[in-house]
């Protein structure tokens, strides 16, 4: 879920609009905001090489007689040929050696051993890829440096050209060697600065929950622990792990005593400052240009005098993003921060108030239920369903969440600043991220299911006749939600597979044996993260046998988080690997495990076995 933006132009139904609409009242102004959207998104979709001014000087006529039609035509076009410019400048790169300075334009993650960051080099961006030494001397350096750097540089991967595109992205480079660095600007130095004192404060909550911390403060989602970050994504709470709308909205609630103080002029830019300020430090991911944009909006709004709906403000808002960056139509984070604030903002009242029980209780789930149905056309195809954990999960945990950013924030850069106080005032940081860590766990790991788009529409339908005020109408609606979650929790058991290759590095066999289900998993160069996601996926609830087939360390080290997730009866692994548990198995051995068979075929530096199953 994605929190709205604070209320500094107020919410009130009546508003500027662009042009005067022939509909009547505010109604009519917010459906034309939504037209202005869909106009803006399905030129940026199309992307066709149009003439730019012709455009822009049609949206501006259009402005000036006040033809609401015109504009969104004028809108459609002019947001086409900017996305078609977008693309035509993202030609992929020619290979050449590279010997010279780059932008980093985020901060190094490392991945399977490698360091990944974008960059921008003579002008472009391209993906920069470290390994070794260079890895290491990569992934000491934060968003906004200026690092000297040797390599080649090469087109994207075959088949990834378009996708490259969508980001940016023109090429790969290679590092081979980092030679020198420079702080880079003044302001991202003032950023990069506040980061690290935060982080320095937040030591004291030890390294999982200081990740947590960073997450939900700077969206900075490195040195995140697998499992947690499993727990987060089964229980539907991956939203708070990314900054958008809520942090702007705490970060403007604790500048608002100093901004109320100030005249109207000065207030405006204050407040433009404090947003502009927060996005540099959260490194401006789409769904942080989002929220700040409108934010921008609405406090543009309140210094001149005009109120104006939530729905135009976001209207507005995305239109102008979409225009500024075409390509952002292709952002998941992006598509996802707007439809969850769409879903808030047309919906969150209407099913609050056709929910039963006290309105503490019905508030924060009408918020929850509306942001998931909202987010429902963008999360489904992308992740492959909607988890129903993530319902009674933020109802638990969002109002704690805020009090996260709300405390963490200024007690974190005091922590910061004086070491010996950060124990003390990280306190009520530390028991809001163990109250977060709890429910993730224990919600997490309900069979719940997921729900797909059947599902939420079905679910739509049942608030409907909840809210149509019979009795009848209100039993059938609950009696229809249930059986939908039951329906959605019955479908996510255990897939039967054989040999399925994962994402992250692993091949799974799962059988039914006896009424239990067997699972036996084979593991090379691991991505924790990306491998619980998909046996979370494949329904696994336990792994009787992991064979371990590298004997390096490192890669017995990246597995260390499945392990815990899924503690096997079994672990193979080569001879030498430094992992007390793992048994090292001869040629020729064989282990069985209810219907599955692991034929042990040779030993060596790599463990190679074959996996069968025998049938019922």
């Amino acid at each position: 879920m994605v929190g709205p933006v604070p209320p500094i132009a107020g919410d009130a139904p009546a508003g500027p609009a662009l042009v005067r609409t022939r509909g009547s009242g505010p109604a009519a102004g917010d459906a034309w905001a939504l037209a202005l959207v869909a106009a803006a998104a399905a030129g940026a979709v199309a992307a066709r090489p149009l003439p730019r001014w012709a455009a822009a000087a049609l949206v501006a006529g259009a402005l000036l007689v006040r033809r609401p039609v015109l504009v969104l035509v004028g809108v459609a076009l002019l947001a086409s040929a900017l996305g078609a410019r977008a693309l035509a400048g993202a030609a992929p790169t020619q290979p050449g050696p590279v010997d010279g300075t780059v932008l980093l334009l985020a901060d190094p993650q490392e991945r399977r051993g490698d360091t990944r960051v974008v960059v921008r080099y003579q002008g472009r961006h391209h993906e920069a890829w470290a390994r070794e030494s260079a890895a290491f001397a990569l992934g000491q350096r934060s968003a906004g440096e200026v690092v000297a750097v040797r390599g080649r540089v090469g087109p994207p991967p075959a088949g990834r050209e378009q996708a490259y595109a969508r980001r940016h992205l023109v090429g790969r480079l290679q590092v081979e060697a980092v030679t020198s660095w420079s702080p880079g600007a003044p302001a991202v130095r003032a950023a990069n600065r506040v980061r690290a004192t935060l982080l320095e404060g937040a030591e004291v909550l030890g390294p999982a929950r200081r990740a947590l911390f960073a997450g939900l403060v700077l969206g900075d989602d490195r040195g995140q622990d697998p499992v947690v970050v499993d727990d987060v994504d089964a229980s539907g709470l991956t939203h708070l792990l990314a900054v958008s709308g809520a942090n702007v909205a705490f970060v403007l609630a604790l500048a608002g005593p100093a901004l109320r103080r100030l005249p109207a002029g000065a207030r405006l830019a204050a407040t433009l400052a404090v947003v502009g300020w927060f996005a540099v430090l959260t490194r401006g991911e789409p769904s942080v240009l989002r929220a700040v944009a409108m934010a921008s909006v609405a406090a543009v709004a309140a210094a001149l005098g005009r109120e104006a709906s939530a729905l135009r403000l976001l209207a507005l808002a995305v239109t102008g993003l979409l225009l500024v960056d075409p390509l952002l139509v292709w952002s998941t984070g992006f598509r996802l921060s707007v439809a969850a604030t769409a879903g808030i903002v047309l919906l969150a009242g209407r099913v609050a108030a056709r929910l039963p029980g006290p309105r503490w209780l019905a508030e924060p789930l009408g918020v929850v239920v509306a942001a998931q149905v909202g987010v429902a056309p963008v999360a489904v195809p992308a992740f492959g369903g909607l988890p129903v954990a993530s319902f009674p999960a933020n109802v638990l945990v969002d109002p704690v969440a805020g009090l996260v950013t709300v405390w963490g924030l200024p007690a974190g850069l005091v922590a910061g600043l004086v070491p010996p106080m950060a124990g003390g005032l990280h306190l009520p940081t530390a028991a809001a991220l163990g109250w977060l860590e709890l429910v993730a766990r224990t919600v997490g790991r309900c069979p719940l299911g997921a729900l797909q788009l059947p599902h939420v529409a079905v679910l739509v339908a049942a608030l409907g006749l909840a809210g149509v005020g019979r009795w009848w109408a209100r039993s059938a609606g609950a009696a229809l939600a249930v059986a939908v979650l039951v329906a959605a929790a019955l479908a996510g058991g255990p897939h039967v597979l054989h040999g399925a290759v994962l994402r992250g590095g692993g091949q799974l066999w799962q059988v039914p044996s006896g009424g239990t289900t067997t699972a036996v998993l084979v593991v090379d160069n691991v991505d924790a993260a990306a491998l619980l996601t998909a046996l979370r996926s494949a329904g696994v609830r336990r792994v009787d046998v992991v064979v371990l087939r590298s004997s390096a360390p490192a890669r017995a080290t990246a597995a260390l988080p499945v392990l815990r997730r899924y503690p096997p009866r079994l672990l193979l692994a080569p001879p030498g690997t430094p992992l007390a548990e793992a048994v090292a198995p001869t040629a020729g051995e064989a282990f069985a495990a209810g219907r599955l068979v692991v034929d042990v075929l040779a030993v060596g530096r790599r463990l190679d076995v074959r996996v069968s199953a025998v049938p019922p």
